[in-house]
């Protein structure tokens, strides 16, 4: 103890002495730490903490599959599965909707679920307050009664005890407050802040051509997934026997839960995850550089320690614990550049599951003790062991003369290769992502964003409960927002492109009349001047008009993908598709194509273009109201700033109907930004890490050629004396350089092309093995090596030759 204090001691005085080098190998050490541990954080909460329920690994979510796709269920497929599954200890079904909660000053627009009775007791966890349902009242008729979350609650009610048996507002009707869950309940990432029973009709229990709930279940102890599985597709293979029509091609999925939730983010999560490894690996690569150029400084203060007796032991002892400390030192500042690192990731990262709760927590300040270790012995081994047991009349020789010798280090060398290539690594990475961006940003949306003002409005289905009211309503709201000042055009669509949407499958006419013929396409409910509003150019045909109303011939547009799918090269005008509604003999109803419009990217600017269908809202099957739940999309061109008319069409809102409020409300532009976050975001932070990978990289080389020229000067001195000029003196550094970076940047793009498969996910129109990005990126490097070449081969030119003579 006493030996290794004094050790402790010996490291800080020698720190203080070289304070240039403790400043800059600190500060890259808490670059590489800190930037690690803030990135660990974000992994660890999002993607290795287990969801907070009771043993989440048995929590599964089915869905229904249809054309290799997995989707909602019917409420007649969950009764029957829920009846005939061994696998599952209970099987609980939901629907996420908007709710319109009153409140003192304007109606708000809140996320909640309308859940089968078992829902809480699926996921294990109990209410902080009150209770969850009874089966009573999961029964239509059944007491209305409401669970609210702990968010809700405190954010509300301001945490009120007596809120239990407290009646509140929500869609026009009154329910009755039994219970809270925590603030960490949020089982579907979905936000929700409530929760009311589903209460199934018998109508809907016989229902098995709605698809709209999600389903999970809990595994009984004794069943894996895999024999669950096994079981669900039995069981869809009966409910396809027995329901030919609608479930003739359907099957089930069975799906961990947390996979399901979290599998979009963790390619991109892990990428990042492994960059800023990167960047700490060069971090440590340009210390260890800076160590060994030290310990050849020291050769002279080891030799005589070990000529008075230090044993090699003793020394490596004493120069391991100089790295502890200054790994020390560089975890402690990576700690603060970590917490201030996480807290910006959290308000400016995209909506990713979990991430508001991300803290520097035990296992993160765990991760930076490792991170801290593993830097010390990175970058300090080889130092420590090549000074410890370097030979002791040769050092004191060294020392005597006043020079290092000049033998070339290849140890170094190999430092400056790794950097190179790893930095190349991450800069083809950064690259790539660059190139997609670029790529995504000049995908033509389909339609004219500017001056696009969009905002939803939902309409409480206890008094809007006929479509005629819903159509009415709407009707009213477009007229008061079309005679405001500014509005050039004013529609309502059920969603509007860049955000979800229900499907619908269609089958074309002279097709068999059975499910394997549908083509799943985009359902859209439009008012007739939706077209003219958002500028989707029509192709072949007529858009809707007017005469498009209840009792005529009833109709549809449909776009370019949908024509291509359903009549390959027959002209669509005039052909019928079946779709969305059957007559009282349950046969189909046709609706006749009366026009073509153009592909939109509604999925997103990075997703496939999918057929799509448009129906006039004057002929919208009464069920359709159901599946778009009364809520619909105000889509206003202005002719000014656009956001400067949402005051004005909220108070149109509110003047049909004081207790609906516009909510979502954005410009079309804000939405392509928005959609286009997460890619960006990635972007952003992996073209960062590249940059600094690529800056320290660039003070590796000069490091070490400005090393090599102290080290030759003797020879330069000669070459100088015997007839070499300036310029010979200029290129043979810059050649030693570049033979460095060129090794490099040859490893480097073998280790990007071994890993280009991380990224394929990540990618739009670009290939991982893109060969454009990979030269681009090695001439960035070259350009750079250059310039951090320049200086140390310009003192080496400018060496004087009788100064270098003298130099041994």
């Amino acid at each position: 103890m006493e030996t290794t204090l004094q050790d402790l001691r010996y490291g800080f005085r020698m720190l203080r002495k070289s304070p240039l080098f403790t400043t800059v190998a600190i500060l890259t050490l808490a670059l590489g730490i800190g930037a690690n541990t803030a990135i660990f954080s974000v992994v660890n909460n999002v993607l290795l903490k287990p969801l907070p329920f009771d043993r989440p690994e048995r929590v599964m979510l089915v869905a229904e599959t249809w054309q290799g796709l997995n989707g909602r269920v019917s409420a007649g497929n969950f009764i029957d599965w829920q009846q005939q599954t061994t696998a599952f200890e209970r099987l609980a079904a939901g629907q996420v909707f908007s709710f319109n909660l009153a409140t003192r000053e304007a109606p708000e627009r809140i996320v909640g679920n309308r859940v089968t009775h078992n829902f809480f007791s699926v996921f294990g966890v109990a209410p902080i307050l009150g209770r969850t349902f009874a089966p009573a009242e999961d029964q239509p008729g059944g007491e209305r009664v409401v669970v609210l979350s702990e968010s809700t609650w405190k954010r509300r009610f301001q945490s009120d005890p007596s809120i239990l048996g407290r009646t509140v507002q929500i869609d026009g009707s009154g329910y009755t407050v039994i219970g809270v869950m925590p603030a960490n309940f949020d089982p579907l990432q979905s936000r929700e802040e409530f929760w009311v029973p589903v209460a199934f009709t018998p109508e809907r229990k016989a229902q098995h051509d709605e698809h709209s709930l999600f389903v999970v279940g809990r595994l009984k102890p004794e069943f894996s997934m895999a024999q669950a599985q096994s079981e669900m597709d039995t069981i869809a293979h009966r409910q396809a026997l027995k329901y030919p029509q609608e479930d003739g091609d359907r099957g089930a999925h069975v799906s961990a839960l947390d996979d399901v939730l979290l599998s979009a983010f963790r390619p991109g999560l892990y990428m990042l995850l492994g960059s800023v490894g990167f960047v700490l690996l060069i971090a440590c690569a340009n210390i260890g550089n800076l160590q060994l150029v030290r310990s050849r400084a020291r050769s002279k203060e080891t030799a005589i320690r070990s000529a008075l007796g230090a044993s090699p032991r003793r020394l490596l002892q004493q120069l391991a614990i100089e790295s502890i400390v200054l790994a020390s030192m560089g975890g402690c500042f990576g700690l603060a550049t970590a917490y201030c690192g996480l807290r910006w990731l959290v308000r400016a990262a995209p909506d990713i599951p979990r991430l508001d709760q991300a803290r520097l927590d035990g296992w993160a300040v765990l991760f930076t003790f490792g991170a801290t270790l593993l830097s010390a012995v990175l970058f300090g081994a080889w130092a420590a062991w090549r000074t410890a047991f370097s030979d002791t009349g040769r050092g004191l020789a060294d020392g005597v003369r006043g020079s290092v010798v000049a033998s070339r280090d290849r140890v170094r060398s190999a430092l400056v290769v790794s950097e190179v290539a790893l930095a190349l690594m991450l800069l083809a990475g950064a690259g790539l992502l660059l190139r997609s961006a670029w790529m995504v940003s000049k995908v033509d949306v389909g339609f004219d964003s500017c001056h696009l003002l969009i905002g939803r409005v939902s309409l409480p289905s206890s008094r809007y409960s006929s479509s005629e009211d819903s159509k009415s309503a709407f009707r009213r709201i477009l007229e008061e927002t079309q005679r405001l000042p500014g509005v050039e055009t004013a529609a309502v669509v059920s969603n509007a492109p860049l955000k979800g949407s229900s499907t619908n499958g269609l089958i074309p006419e002279g097709r068999p009349l059975e499910s394997a013929s549908a083509i799943n396409s985009r359902f859209n409910l439009v008012s007739p001047d939706y077209f003219h509003a958002v500028r989707i150019p029509l192709k072949q045909g007529r858009i809707f008009g007017d005469g498009d109303r209840a009792g005529a011939l009833r109709v549809m547009v449909i776009n370019e993908a949908l024509a291509r799918m359903a009549f390959a090269d027959q002209n669509p005008i005039g052909k019928r598709i079946a779709c969305c509604e059957g007559d009282p003999y349950g046969k189909p109803v046709w609706k006749e194509v009366v026009g073509v419009v153009g592909d939109v990217h509604a999925w997103g600017l990075d997703q496939d273009v999918q057929p799509e269908f448009y129906l006039p809202i004057a002929q919208a099957p009464p069920a359709a109201w159901d599946w778009i739940q009364r809520s619909m999309d105000i889509v206003v061109r202005s002719t000014a700033k656009p956001s400067a008319l949402t005051s004005s069409v909220r108070q149109a809102v509110l003047n049909v109907d004081a207790g609906v409020p516009l909510y979502d409300i954005e410009t079309m532009e804000q939405r392509i930004s928005a959609s286009l976050e997460q890619s960006h975001f990635n972007t952003l932070l992996m073209t960062v890490f590249a940059a600094v990978a690529l800056l320290l990289s660039a003070a590796g080389i000069y490091g070490v050629l400005s090393y090599l020229v102290v080290q030759r000067t003797h020879e330069i001195g000669i070459r100088t004396a015997i007839g070499a000029r300036q310029g010979d003196i200029f290129r043979l550094i810059i050649a030693h350089g570049m033979k460095l970076v060129l090794i490099g940047i040859l490893v480097g793009v073998l280790g990007a092309l071994l890993t280009s498969h991380l990224l394929s996910s990540l990618l739009f129109e670009i290939r991982a093995t893109d060969f454009i990005t990979l030269f681009a990126v090695s001439c960035v490097l070259v350009v750079v090596a250059l310039l951090a070449s320049f200086v140390p081969a310009w003192r080496a030119a400018k060496v004087d030759p009788m100064v270098a003579l003298r130099y041994e």
